[in-house]
């Protein structure tokens, strides 16, 4: 029986509580929860057959030595992460984080010294890895159907349901998230490292805040006097409106916990403070030669991408279409681990050189985000689980710095109109220069 403690209880801790008390309750055990929020950890008890030990998340090392876990999930906000990471490995457990790893570069260093001096390992939770859209684009990529790769042109585009609500919540502020190109483009990073098989050298980027924020609706001529959606009238009509008191998770994780947590979850995305980015562009030259043309909308009126890698012999086309559905959803931990968004249309395509388009099956994925949560939930929980998969989906600390060292890079080429080298920033990233040796 493994056992496994839980920091931070927001709606995305949902999945891995599912997973250890239902799906894996055989092999897995949860024996501490941690958090700053009583209420938002009384609530997630209410769901269990079997209520958790709590702790405040000021006793952190208490819930380590009273509970000892083997293994410790970080679910917190994305400032914290490498805290809590690095605290659980000195206290002998293994971790388990939410991506992205971290947000800046003295963080990311806090977290190779971790685990350099305890010798303890650290997973990142990338689920799109396993979505199998996702997997099918490796495997074609790893059985050479376009060669070479030698040109990733990749455009993500976050809608008003999903990508307005990164605009409601922490994440708007960038010292708690990084901004979208740590804490969002993180995910997509990670699946172009993994898919061409190479770490980033050199970045380029270009950003800025067009669409949300009170000076974008003022220039447009909107006027929204109201600082949070919920408990205002005038929000009513307001199709940018999430209100907490509508939705039995929303209220019991984030309005019933605004005494204790001090987090208001259903701020105006047309307010203040905002201060990161809702149109990004980045360029990213790979260490084995690859480029990547990377842009991210989080304003666009449908949630997607269209990924084209063209290649020495051919070329690649991905279309997907996803629907979002609601952030949270119905009161059960289960349900929250459910209602993430779903692939609606999938098209996948391969050409040859002088050849006709080949459309490429894909099987359909069951589960949250396309398929991938649960496949991720069976490679992380169940002990029968093949540890020897041919796509190597299971993602290290350095996957995660990988992914995350992009979007730090992207940051700071915002600020300073430059292409930023990678290795200056940090240089223990591995070198990673396969296959096309440019």
């Amino acid at each position: 029986m493994k056992r496994y403690a839980i920091v931070g209880t927001g709606g995305r801790a949902a999945m891995f509580i599912e997973a250890i008390t239902q799906t894996y309750a055989e092999t897995s055990c949860l024996v501490g929860i941690c958090d700053l929020s009583p209420t938002r950890m009384n609530w997630y008890n209410k769901q269990l057959s079997q209520p958790c030990r709590t702790f405040a998340h000021t006793q952190f090392d208490d819930m380590i030595k009273e509970t000892q876990p083997d293994t410790v999930i970080v679910c917190t906000i994305d400032a914290t992460h490498h805290s809590y990471i690095v605290r659980a490995m000195e206290l002998g457990c293994d971790v388990i984080t939410e991506k992205p790893m971290t947000i800046d570069l003295e963080k990311l260093q806090a977290i190779y010294d971790g685990i350099a001096r305890t010798g303890k390992s650290l997973r990142v939770t990338f689920n799109y890895r396993y979505a199998p859209a996702f997997s099918k684009v490796r495997e074609l990529v790893m059985q050479g159907a376009i060669g070479i790769p030698l040109f990733v042109d990749f455009s993500w585009m976050l809608d008003t349901t999903h990508g307005a609500d990164y605009f409601r919540r922490w994440h708007r502020e960038k010292q708690n998230s990084g901004g979208l190109l740590v804490h969002k483009a993180t995910h997509h990073f990670d699946l172009v490292n993994w898919w061409i098989d190479s770490y980033p050298a050199q970045v380029f980027a270009s950003g800025d805040l067009y669409f949300y924020g009170k000076a974008n609706a003022e220039a447009r001529g909107e006027h929204y006097g109201y600082k949070r959606y919920t408990g205002e009238a005038a929000a009513k009509n307001d199709p940018f409106a999430k209100c907490l008191d509508t939705d039995p998770g929303l209220k019991g994780l984030y309005l019933d916990a605004e005494a204790d947590s001090g987090y208001i979850r259903d701020r105006n995305v047309f307010g203040e403070p905002i201060n990161i980015e809702d149109t990004m562009c980045v360029i990213v030259k790979y260490q084995n030669g690859i480029r990547l043309s990377y842009s991210l909308v989080a304003y666009s009126p449908w949630e997607g991408l269209r990924l084209f890698i063209t290649g020495t012999k051919g070329r690649l086309e991905l279309y997907v279409h996803e629907g979002t559905q609601s952030i949270v959803g119905q009161a059960s931990p289960a349900n929250l681990a459910a209602s993430k968004a779903q692939f609606r249309e999938v098209r996948l395509t391969t050409q040859k050189m002088f050849d006709t388009p080949q459309e490429i099956e894909v099987a359909e994925g069951v589960g949250g985000h396309g398929g991938a949560d649960p496949l991720l939930l069976d490679d992380l929980f169940n002990p029968l689980a093949s540890s020897q998969d041919p796509l190597n989906r299971a993602a290290s600390h350095i996957d995660g710095a990988a992914s995350v060292l992009v979007g730090i890079s992207a940051n700071l080429s915002m600020r300073q109109g430059v292409q930023v080298n990678v290795s200056d920033l940090f240089p223990l990233l591995p070198q990673k220069r396969l296959e096309s040796g440019r």
